[in-house]
């Protein structure tokens, strides 16, 4: 029988205790991600031949931290493993297939997790235990009933959650034969036009919360600990917290409608058509950046991506260099230029008349249907 991994992020409601005990383990599995990286480059250095190898990685730290680093032995041992073994080998792995960058130095305060294997943690109704800490609340039960593989304990804002990673037997696809296919034009000013003429808007995170972000950055600004080496007030870190809590609100609202939309596409259709959008270049352009981060294209296509192997739906990526938008989708005829200002397509050839949008994502649909 096949399976497949999901997981389910949970709201953890830690006391002062296991709040601190967390923050711990995140800074140890921080330092023990940092401390690989350099030690990586130094050997690279050494020896230009050298290979990223992160069980040895993981031996000599064992060998050294009870001489050099003892305060690592006051949370679970899976942090500092973990943070080698899983998210720098992840990140080299990434590297190598130049799907990312260099790995970079893991800063605190900005994604503190850290990771616990299946054997070190064990989920009972509505709590957790957590190895040299006990039983943390969680907000809800399990989801998912399987073997669960492993954990990852993480803060957003001022808040802590666990996801936790089950292996399942892979469900019977929802799609069988049938071809109700669709095309997929994901966009700025709406979050994306269905080729079925379907509209789905945007929440537009960053311009809803803008002023009252830009007003909290200014208090931060003339707080004590503002300036490089002063020291943090009180109401510095207060600020911090509240731009914190405003960030992830908004990420809750892109995740929540970037969800409902790519479930909707994979249980309602058969065949997906939608483009392999070059994201970091538009990010380039600082007039939009703000709103292509709240379309969250990258996100939404690795939604569908993941959600379609449940369904049973296929999905096609046109090519980055298909003329999704030039193309008349009533005859084929390809417009030499078409301005982002021009929201009408007009074709010069057919005088089909359809919304710019539409028109892309009904090009994806028949793209889609010839793959």
């Amino acid at each position: 029988m096949s399976t497949m991994l999901r997981a389910h992020r949970i709201r953890l409601y830690p006391n002062n205790k296991q709040a601190t005990y967390f923050n711990k383990a995140c800074g140890v599995a921080r330092f023990a991600y940092n401390w690989a990286l350099a030690r990586s480059r130094e050997l690279y250095e050494q020896d230009s031949t050298y290979r990223f190898n992160e069980a040895s990685l993981r031996r000599e730290l064992n060998a050294i931290k009870a001489e050099q680093f003892p305060w690592m032995y006051e949370v679970t041992k899976c942090a500092p493993q973990l943070a080698i073994k899983e998210d720098l080998n992840s990140a080299f792995k990434n590297f190598f297939a130049k799907r990312a960058g260099f790995p970079n130095f893991r800063k605190k305060g900005a994604h503190d997790s850290f990771s616990i294997s299946n054997d070190q943690f064990k989920v009972t109704g509505k709590s957790v235990q957590v190895p040299r800490l006990g039983e943390v609340r969680l907000a809800e039960q399990l989801r998912f009933s399987g073997k669960i593989m492993a954990a990852t304990i993480s803060r957003r804002a001022d808040k802590w959650f666990i996801a936790i990673q089950v292996e399942l037997p892979k469900p019977e696809p929802m799609h069988t034969g049938e071809n109700q296919a669709v095309g997929v034009d994901f966009g700025i000013k709406r979050l994306a036009v269905l080729s079925d003429g379907t509209v789905v808007p945007s929440s537009k995170a960053s311009r809803k919360y803008g002023s009252q972000l830009k007003r909290l950055n200014q208090e931060l600004s003339r707080r004590k600990g503002a300036k490089e080496g002063e020291r943090q007030s009180a109401n510095f870190r207060k600020t911090k917290r509240k731009i914190a809590r405003l960030y992830a609100r908004m990420a809750d609202l892109r995740a929540d409608e970037t969800h409902k939309l790519t479930t909707a596409l994979t249980r309602n259709y058969s065949v997906i058509g939608i483009e392999d959008l070059n994201v970091k270049g538009m990010m380039a352009n600082h007039k939009l950046a703000r709103s292509i981060a709240d379309a969250a294209f990258s996100e939404a296509r690795r939604q569908v991506e993941y959600k379609s192997e449940v369904t049973g739906s296929r999905v096609v990526v046109a090519d980055r260099w298909f003329a999704s938008s030039k193309t008349c989708s009533n005859c084929g005829a390809v417009k030499d230029d078409l301005p982002l200002s021009e929201r009408t397509y007009l074709c010069d050839v057919c005088g089909f008349v359809c919304d710019r949008d539409l028109n892309a994502a009904k090009n994806l649909e028949h793209y889609a249907l010839g793959a």
